[in-house]
């Protein structure tokens, strides 16, 4: 899949991803161990997560983000992010919806 989306990107399934560089205006703390990820064709570890708060399209998201280098991008959202706030890849029109983007939030 991988949609580009100017300074980030939307990989196949996975955690959302950030640069270093990112990270340093994030909120960042040690993972409790190494964490190991396949991207872009090859074995990728970290021991830093973030919290990204950041906006797409005009709607505010927060995620959690691995602190990875060179991940071609500054940003890649994972799946799991992109379910958590209703956002739907669209590769043939090179967009996203957001339709499905939640309105209404409820805590159980």
């Amino acid at each position: 899949m991988g949609e580009n989306t100017g300074h980030c990107s939307i990989p196949p399934p996975g955690n959302t991803n950030v640069t270093p560089a990112v990270a340093e205006v994030l909120h960042t703390s040690p993972t409790p161990r190494t964490i190991r990820t396949a991207l872009g064709g090859s074995i990728k570890e970290t021991d830093t997560g973030a919290l990204l708060e950041a906006e797409i399209e005009g709607r505010a998201i927060q995620t959690h983000a691995l602190v990875i280098d060179e991940i071609g991008k500054e940003i890649l959202f994972g799946a799991l992010a992109m379910q958590q706030w209703g956002i739907r890849p669209i590769p043939d029109e090179e967009r996203l919806d957001l339709s499905h983007y939640p309105d209404e939030f409820i805590e159980f």
